[in-house]
């Protein structure tokens, strides 16, 4: 059972970049991990206070492993909201 995280960031104004570069070490550990399918933060190109968020995991275990062991970091100082979602998918 592969999981997927999807959804959007609202980033506190001004702060869109530096969240995205923050984001940079994070992304290429993901992509890295050979558990991981895919991993992307982008900046959305008509709202400049949103991040949109994309992850594919090959198992809940392997997503909770990187979280775990993911790099520390205060980029979600950033964030004023989030509206992301875990969904299981079967492949």
């Amino acid at each position: 059972m592969a999981i997927i995280i999807a959804g959007k960031l609202t980033i506190k104004p001004g702060a869109r970049d530096a969240f995205v570069e923050k984001s940079r070490e994070p992304m290429q550990l993901a992509r890295n991990n050979e558990d991981c399918k895919d991993f992307a933060v982008s900046p959305d190109p008509i709202d400049l206070d949103r991040v949109n968020i994309f992850e594919k995991w090959s198992s809940r275990s392997a997503l909770d492993a990187f979280r775990s062991a993911g790099p520390e970091s205060d980029m979600f100082s950033l964030v004023d909201s989030f509206d992301v979602t875990e969904y299981e998918v079967s492949e």
